[in-house]
């Protein structure tokens, strides 16, 4: 897999997820196999009017090269300017075209871009002007159901010098509900030279193998199935290899889940921490005896010891029970 200049072990990728794709959850992704991990969509006003939290967005540690960074904003000038800031950090540029949060959208950025592809044009266009880097663009379908601009929008990316394109299937007023609609995928695909890369709904390794069947699509993005689950990109990898796969017993989930809570407390502190890290243990837990009682013992906690014994004390007894 190449995008650009880039060559890539494989041609799995953990996808750019706001409050989710920290330092710590894409190495515990990357040491699972993945090729190219991205960090949370990165505000192009704030790296270029230096707020410290957006900075601290872009935190990272060479073993978890090669790095994509996702930048967002509506303003040509503004985001040539903060590709040009994350040159030397990122191995990829990737433009967020999809993002549905009325914050962001009400900002002219994100998925608004879908409405103003004269925008979004010029976007591209300003930062690949500025970079040598690799450039890629996130988008969805179209707003709504009666204005699907997708393959608009990929042939316009193309054009204006994206070296790859990432589609997810839903248009913005959907969000994330119902399904993806992988056709769309597949005529993208067909209509573009540059590689496409298929995100939505990915939830299991049969899943990527039909997608990838069912698209003709060069890579896969995981999103929201991989919450919990770094498990999810080595069955897939095994799956591609003609591999066993199974589902990781208690014990396993124990570890890496305790090893998530070390990282996130060498790299955030104890108070980011003790908030943070509550979603991820719960979605560790899914599926395993008495998750719901874990959940709200979790959601209780009031410091990083406790928070350790209730996940060690649960994932043991988990592993007792089965």
């Amino acid at each position: 897999m190449k995008i650009g200049n880039l060559s890539l072990a494989n041609n799995l990728f953990l996808a750019p997820m706001a409050g989710i794709t920290d330092l710590p959850f894409r190495l515990i992704f990357k040491s699972f196999g993945v090729s190219l991990v991205f960090t949370e969509m990165v505000s192009a006003n704030g790296l270029v009017y230096n707020g410290a939290r957006t900075r601290d967005l872009l935190r990272s540690q060479p073993r978890e090269k090669p790095l994509a960074v996702q930048l967002f904003g509506a303003d040509p000038d503004i985001m040539a300017r903060a590709a040009a800031l994350v040159e030397e950090e990122a191995d990829v540029i990737d433009i967020n075209m999809g993002c549905p949060v009325k914050k962001v959208v009400r900002s002219g950025a994100g998925s608004a871009l879908m409405r103003e592809p004269l925008r979004a044009a010029a976007i591209i266009r300003a930062v690949r002007h500025v970079t040598r880097r690799p450039l890629t663009v996130k988008f969805r379908s179209g707003w709504d159901r009666d204005s699907e601009n997708y393959l608009e929008v990929g042939r316009m990316a193309q054009e204006e010098g994206a070296d790859a394109v990432t589609l997810h299937p839903r248009t913005r007023t959907q969000g994330f509900g119902g399904l993806s609609d992988w056709s769309h995928i597949r005529k993208l695909k067909q209509a573009l030279k540059i590689p496409v890369i298929g995100s939505g709904d990915v939830l299991k390794p049969a899943d990527a193998d039909r997608l990838t069947e069912q698209t003709g699509c060069d890579a896969l993005m995981l999103g929201r199935g991989a919450y919990g689950n770094p498990w999810l990109a080595r069955s897939i990898l095994n799956l591609n290899n003609r591999e066993e796969t199974s589902c990781p017993p208690p014990a396993k989930r124990r570890q890496v889940a305790l090893l998530h809570i070390d990282m996130h407390l060498e790299y955030f502190g104890a108070t980011r921490t003790l908030g943070e890290m509550r979603k991820h243990l719960c979605w560790y837990a899914r599926g395993l005896p008495g998750a719901a009682n874990f959940r709200a013992r979790i959601n209780s906690t009031r410091s990083i010891a406790e928070m350790v014994r209730e996940t060690d004390a649960f994932f043991s007894a988990s592993s007792d029970q089965l």
